[in-house]
């Protein structure tokens, strides 16, 4: 008769001959079983943690730097490889797309920027004036008795705070900040402007290295989903820019028009705050109208009448044209995205979430999903 197999959870042989021998463990249970190194190793694993956590703290402008020149090389891409398409050499394609850049930047520096500067400190001086007329206004008389006094006293309450000797010296803390992130925004801007040449010049290698990595059976779909988000992230970015130019420059028609005060200011303010993606139009109509409201209701009215048609006619017009090849997105991710975006890196965090949801979102789709749809 044959001898039975072995069974696997049988005892070691050496335990069978010493019973009484302390039984030896192996793995998770010898690091158990030893809790002095195990607390030892833990603590190296913490530390080790925690100066990586500060390494990347102290790097994290420069982290910031690469991720923008990264996703404007990407959003640039396309019309660069357009230009090649028409038989032009990619190093002239580059130069071209950033000299118009130049161009456009030269034209906000000498024709946009004075005008919004001399603008802040006029809206700056009128604030106490707008604040002191409020009670002879047209519309202040059309309220009841208790709502004026309410409103009285909570703009004395606003004079007082504005003309504290606290307030006065945070404005200037403030304004002196403002002039120091704009130094440090311009040296920024050339170390992203060269970054973003790098990247913009060099894409293709960058991409041919990611897809190496890969196994050579799963290249081409790599190839190709890359390829997509890709295109996404280019559209996504130039169609947010030329959507929140579009809002600019209606805000600025409108207050020409209408005979608002400071056309370049909030024209300005329009473009940075419908940068955010779906609510950036909605936010800035209630702010517009809000400022337009100090100097007449009846002109708010018309602002806010005039630009809530111009939402209509770009969510159902021209938004459809513009972001033509981007994905679309869920209005509530792209709201929990911009908000995201905008805690971990200000302005630049809310432009770039809307392609990151639209990556992460196609991935899924096309990854994720048929894989566990193979699931049975």
């Amino acid at each position: 008769m044959d001898d039975a197999a072995p069974q696997d959870d049988a005892p070691p042989a050496d335990d069978l001959v010493h019973p009484d021998r302390p039984r030896r463990f192996t793995g998770v249970l010898a690091a158990l079983d030893r809790p002095l190194a195990l607390g030892f190793i833990t603590t190296l694993g913490v530390l080790g943690a925690l100066l990586l956590g500060s390494a990347l703290s102290s790097i994290s402008t420069i982290l910031v730097y690469i991720v923008l020149s990264m996703f404007l090389a990407v959003a640039l891409d396309p019309i660069v490889r357009r230009l090649e398409r028409r038989r032009v050499k990619r190093g002239g394609a580059i130069a071209i797309v950033f000299g118009g850049f130049a161009l456009l930047f030269v034209a906000f520096l000498v024709w946009v920027l004075p005008p919004v500067i001399a603008q802040i400190a006029e809206f700056v001086d009128a604030i106490p004036e707008t604040i002191a007329g409020i009670p002879q206004t047209e519309w202040f008389a059309t309220l009841g008795a208790d709502t004026q006094a309410a409103i009285v006293v909570g703009l004395g309450q606003l004079a007082d705070w504005i003309s504290s000797p606290a307030t006065i010296a945070a404005l200037g803390g403030g304004v002196l900040a403002v002039g120091v992130a704009f130094i440090g925004g311009i040296s920024a801007s050339f170390i992203v402007v060269a970054l973003t040449l790098y990247f913009l010049a060099s894409l293709s290698s960058i991409k041919g290295a990611f897809y190496a990595l890969a196994p050579a059976r799963n290249r081409v779909r790599l190839a190709d989903l890359t390829e997509r988000i890709t295109d996404s992230v280019g559209s996504a970015l130039i169609g947010s820019v030329i959507l929140a130019a579009m809002n600019a420059g209606v805000v600025f028609v409108l207050h020409l028009v209408i005979r608002l005060p400071f056309p370049a200011l909030m024209a300005v303010i329009a473009f940075v705050v419908t940068l955010i993606p779906l609510f950036g139009s909605v936010i800035f109509l209630v702010i517009g109208t809000g400022v337009a409201l100090f100097t007449s209701p009846t002109q708010a009215v018309i602002f806010a009448v005039a630009y809530l048609v111009y939402i209509q006619l770009e969510s159902y017009v021209v938004s459809p044209r513009v972001m033509n090849r981007a994905i679309s997105i869920p209005a509530a991710l792209v709201l929990i995205g911009a908000m995201v975006g905008g805690a971990l890196m200000g302005v630049i965090g809310v432009l770039v979430a809307l392609p990151v949801m639209a990556s992460i979102l196609l991935i899924i789709r096309e990854v994720v999903v048929p894989k566990q749809d193979l699931k049975l």
